[in-house]
């Protein structure tokens, strides 16, 4: 019972997530934020299913060094967009 519980609040987590990643496209952090709540909420659920079916977690290990790299990522290209155009506004520069 208590697991059906946590796969909804998992599933609320990743719609929540997701939602907030279509509405606020306009800042960069913002979005950033919200990509990370997903691979939290995605987290989250890999490690319920692991523990119930009783198998190691150790493959959630390499998720979290894959999830850190892209956190790492997203944070460099903030600041280099940061240094170069003064905000993390999207309309603010040109992709051309």
């Amino acid at each position: 019972m208590m697991m059906k519980y946590m796969y909804l609040i998992i599933i609320v987590m990743f719609i929540i997530g997701n939602l907030i990643f279509v509405s606020k496209y306009k800042h960069l952090l913002i979005v950033l934020l919200s990509l990370e709540f997903m691979v939290l909420s995605i987290y989250f659920f890999f490690l319920n299913y692991l523990l119930f079916l009783n198998y190691e977690i150790y493959m959630l290990m390499v998720f979290l060094v894959f999830s850190v790299c892209e956190g790492a990522l997203g944070l460099s290209i903030l600041v280099s967009l940061i240094r170069t155009h003064g905000n993390d506004y999207f309309k603010s520069f040109n992709l051309l």
